[in-house]
């Protein structure tokens, strides 16, 4: 009997802990699309896309132009100069292809630095707004993730303790 009594009251005590608890949500990505900022983010980025196609749509007229150079000569010359003329058409290719691959990262980059105040803008808002009406966690539904919490709630301490991890220089917080 007092075995259920102790549990009763833990249960007890454990829900008015949680009770006291605010957990809000959030999507994010919602939010930043809203933004005026992410206007802008937007062109930007098709701006520093677009050179990237211009110079790909060069490369690629370029290539047509040689290989229609090519189909028209190819019978009448010799098998050196076509392998000559292959060589040409395939590294151009080859180029064209590490370009493309090269602007994709290059535009995945730049993007994501142009996205980075943006999002440290909305992150900043949404700490500022849980901090103001006491929420204890906000989650984003759109990376299913937590984006506040309460610096108490984090047990980080008490499981390196358990495991036997002595501190080290402490992590920056967020």
């Amino acid at each position: 009997m007092k075995k259920l009594i102790i549990a009763l009251a833990f249960i007890l005590t454990s829900s008015v802990t949680f009770a006291q608890q605010k957990i809000g949500y959030i999507n994010s990505e919602e939010l930043i699309s809203t933004m005026p900022e992410y206007k802008k983010y937007t062109a930007d980025v098709e701006a520093y896309k677009k050179t990237f196609v211009d110079q790909l749509t060069t490369m690629q007229k370029e290539m047509e132009t040689k290989y229609k150079a090519y189909e028209a000569t190819a019978k009448t010359t010799s098998d050196e100069i076509r392998q000559v003329k292959e060589k040409e058409l395939s590294d151009l290719q080859a180029r064209m292809q590490t370009f493309q691959q090269t602007a994709e990262e290059k535009i995945a980059a730049k993007g994501q630095e142009l996205l980075k105040p943006i999002t440290e803008k909305a992150d900043k808002a949404i700490q500022d707004v849980a901090k103001e009406k006491n929420y204890s966690y906000i989650l984003d539904v759109s990376a299913g993730s937590i984006i506040y919490a309460l610096p108490s709630d984090n047990i980080i301490g008490e499981v390196k303790t358990k495991l036997g991890i002595k501190e080290t220089a402490a992590l920056p917080k967020k």
